[in-house]
């Protein structure tokens, strides 16, 4: 591969406590790794050291204190702080909550600077982290503040995409929380993201009610009948190739989710629940709509084994390969849509 084609990865640490380091370890112990991206670690080499030691790991690392100094063929460390901190492998501390904020905003500056073509993160803890400066409910609610675009959350493995209407709220707020506006504005990202990222011209989405058997003619719940049903017809007359509402459990039992090239549950577990029972371990999130690509595992920071060298990379490897080919396919796309306008 040419050098000049590789893709600067920015990865953050994720929780200090968590397995977030020993998988990016493990992902980057394979060399082959840096053929395909020149990775940047926003952290300090102590505290990669600290894990280096406690895992036996053998992954060679290179410190650097600026940007500038970001050396291809070698896993680059970016050295956000210096100060030695205090490790409790497997809780989640004050402490790790803090550094995980300092790795994450050193690499999102570096992201909108254009000094990284992408950010892959490992997992926080989304309870420690809350300070003054983080005040949100997860990784695709701060980056959606911080970068330009309207966020969607997508789950993906192989041929399988799961976007959410609703994101990280209360169960209690899901009914009043969908509107016809928020259904469509959720379409057009995921048809979007689909066309620009995945190259896929005519993609097909289905749509999932949001009552059980899509509330049974109103005997379960109007909202289906009421504001998706009529929602989906609208969309249908703009021209997207949309299909549903789909009740959850049949959908993905029968397997009719192979069907279609992305799929919108209605809030957080009905979609990701039968996606991680289909391919956890090797999913990925990604935050489409976005003008920057994000991608992560789809996994937490899995305190419980953390510092005990059992965690799985495959997500975290898989997440990595994900955001090399998003970020290609968005500039060729990119590229053709110039060339067209430039022949007009």
């Amino acid at each position: 591969m040419d050098k000049l084609e590789k893709i600067v990865i920015g990865i953050s640490i994720g929780d200090l406590n968590g397995i977030g380091i020993e998988i990016i370890l493990k992902t980057f112990e394979d060399k082959r790794m840096l053929d395909f991206c020149t990775p940047v670690i926003f952290g300090s080499t102590k505290s990669l050291s600290y894990h280096k030691k406690l895992l036996n790991s053998e992954t060679q690392i290179h410190s650097i204190t600026s940007i500038k100094q970001l050396v291809e063929n070698k896993v680059n460390v970016l050295n956000v702080w210096k100060e030695e901190v205090t490790f409790e492998i497997g809780n989640a501390t004050k402490i790790s909550g803090e550094y995980a904020f300092k790795s994450l905003e050193a690499a999102v500056k570096h992201l909108k600077e254009n000094t990284i073509d992408v950010l892959l993160t490992a997992p926080i803890n989304k309870e420690n982290i809350q300070s003054e400066y983080f005040k949100f409910p997860g990784h695709t609610e701060y980056l959606e503040n911080e970068l330009e675009g309207e966020s969607l959350m997508i789950l993906i493995s192989d041929n399988l995409r799961v976007g959410l209407v609703t994101g990280h709220i209360p169960i209690s707020k899901i009914s009043e929380t969908i509107t016809p506006e928020l259904i469509k504005k959720k379409v057009e990202i995921m048809h979007a993201t689909l066309v620009k990222d995945f190259g896929i011209n005519k993609p097909k989405i289905a749509i999932l009610g949001l009552n059980p058997h899509c509330g049974d003619k109103g005997v379960i719940g109007k909202e289906d009948d009421e504001i998706i049903r009529p929602t989906i017809n609208e969309i249908k007359e703009s021209g997207k190739i949309v299909f549903g509402p789909y009740a959850a459990d049949g959908f993905f039992g029968s397997n009719t989710y192979k069907q279609f090239d992305g799929v919108l549950a209605m809030y957080h577990d009905q979609g990701l629940a039968p996606f991680k029972a289909l391919s956890f371990g090797n999913g990925v999130n990604y935050t489409a709509g976005l003008s920057k690509i994000r991608t992560s595992p789809d996994h937490g920071t899995a305190f419980e084994i953390a510092g005990k060298n059992e965690a799985n990379h495959t997500s975290f490897k898989e997440a990595l390969f994900t955001a090399i080919e998003i970020y290609r396919k968005r500039k060729e796309y990119n590229n053709l849509t110039v060339n067209v306008l430039e022949l007009k």
